[in-house]
């Protein structure tokens, strides 16, 4: 079997979907009679050959200072495009609605190699706190949609993570296929996590509360910062934030205004302390951590999970708390708390401020339980990498028989659909915008610094990929 897995962020990115990808290709790597390969935006600086399998990279753009550390694919990636139709795979599974999406299609078009769709979060919501204007969001979702709709099977992280797609406007159906953890049960040892706490401010007699994630205000931050200020009232407790995000200031100014103490650590690695006015509560703020047992000594550490988020589709953190027995508190209704039974494997409050703080506040006075609940989480909730790629890898090889078969709908070549105009009267007036003011783009793609001479190559590169592509489907030009 031949698996290509896309997605718009691999490493050196680091989030819930970039780690999808790598435990995919991992455990996919080390599956008999199977091969992987990764294709993803190119990263200036990152090594790429340090993986054991290949990862296959196309030309980005700088985007990283608008979007919190991330670079845009250029979705006409037409070499790229070439090399993965020459690797022949058999099945393109795309995490990403988006550019990756895109590019699958015009493999598919050329190979006949279905495509896999998962949709990982809520991109609506993305799209509007992005995009100014209500037309465009409503072009944009529709684009998302359309390119949703043109894979061949589509798989959610969670059920509210599909009816969040039906809601967009998506009339197919979807399967959910969880997503696992690269932690192994288990906690580490009171030395890793003296090694990896001990700089930090965190009395034993106290508990720790924990989010990992990134620091962004549509996951539910500030209202738990709202949560934590009525805590502090009653409660003394240390919130330990892992991550960064665009709204990380933000959010440090508002524990600052509530008069709750603040311990950041700072890009060189120094600790910076603000005094606050509250006699009780503090927050830490650790910055972003990618050493994987870092992070589980923290899970070692803390005393319960909070996640405020109705955001997210799936909660992978959650379940990664879940494998070194901690247990989480989660919205009610969300997508994350699906399979969550309220005090058996984790706990449930209403999202708002009222409701986390009086759950915070008795937490405060019941860690015995808090730690039952943890170890009925790791024995109920969690799910390793190895099991849910293997049940991936069972859903691919069905999906490989049906399309042998000839069961599988034969869904319209990329070239047919507006979208394809769309993209690529989009990422010409882009080029010619990054030529005329002498950035990378004319380094990127190895072009002339002449805007007649750089349209002209793209045309003429899509026109032949078209042509190649119309003849193997005997489609009429």
């Amino acid at each position: 079997m031949k698996i290509c897995l896309l997605n718009d962020a691999f490493p050196p990115v680091i989030d819930g979907v970039a780690n999808t990808v790598v435990n995919y290709a991992e455990n996919l790597h080390k599956t008999k009679d199977t091969e992987v390969i990764v294709s993803t935006p190119y990263y200036p600086g990152e090594d790429y050959s340090k993986y054991p399998y290949p990862v296959l990279t196309y030309p980005s753009f700088d985007t990283t200072a608008a979007t919190g550390g991330y670079r845009a694919g250029y979705p006409l990636a037409v070499k790229e495009a070439g090399n993965l139709i020459a690797w022949h795979p058999q099945i393109l599974h795309t995490h990403c609605p988006a550019t990756s999406c895109f590019l699958a299609r015009i493999v598919r078009d050329a190979s006949d190699a279905p495509i896999v769709l998962t949709y990982h979060t809520k991109y609506d919501i993305d799209i509007r706190n992005t995009i100014p204007t209500e037309l465009l969001q409503r072009e944009t979702i529709k684009a998302l949609v359309n390119n949703v709709s043109a894979c061949d099977e589509v798989w959610t992280v969670s059920r509210g993570a599909g009816e969040n797609l039906k809601s967009l406007g998506y009339q197919g159906d979807y399967k959910v296929m969880h997503n696992g953890v690269d932690f192994a049960r288990g906690r580490s040892t009171d030395e890793e996590v003296r090694l990896v706490t001990s700089e930090y401010d965190l009395p034993a007699a106290l508990p720790v509360f924990l989010f990992v994630g990134r620091i962004m205000d549509y996951k539910g931050l500030p209202m738990l910062v709202d949560a934590l200020y009525k805590t502090a009232q009653q409660e003394d407790f240390r919130m330990v934030f892992v991550g960064r995000g665009t709204d990380s200031d933000g959010l440090k100014d508002k524990i600052r205004h509530f008069g709750i103490a603040l311990d950041e650590k700072t890009e060189d690695g120094k600790i910076v302390s603000w005094p606050g006015s509250l006699p009780k509560g503090k927050c830490i703020f650790t910055g972003a951590i990618s050493d994987r047992n870092h992070l589980r000594a923290w899970n070692t550490r803390a005393d319960l999970f909070v996640f405020p988020s109705s955001f997210d589709t799936n909660g992978l953190v959650v379940r990664e708390a879940a494998a070194c027995s901690l247990g989480s508190v989660l919205v009610r209704g969300s997508c994350a708390a699906e399979d969550i039974t309220d005090g058996r494997n984790g706990y449930l409050a209403d999202e708002n401020a009222d409701s986390f703080a009086s759950f915070l506040t008795w937490a405060c006075t019941h860690r015995d339980e808090l730690h039952q609940t943890g170890i009925n989480a790791m024995n109920e909730i969690y799910l390793s990498w190895e099991g849910a790629v293997k049940t991936a890898h069972t859903a691919y090889a069905e999906l490989i028989e049906k399309n042998r078969q000839g069961l599988l709908p034969r869904k319209k070549p990329l070239f047919d659909d507006p979208l394809f105009e769309m993209t690529a009267d989009a990422a010409l007036q882009y080029m010619h915008y990054m030529n005329k003011v002498r950035t990378e783009a004319p380094r990127s793609f190895g072009m002339l610094d002449n805007r007649n001479v750089l349209t002209h190559k793209i045309r003429n590169e899509l026109e032949e990929l078209k042509g190649q592509i119309s003849q193997r489907l005997k489609i009429k030009e």
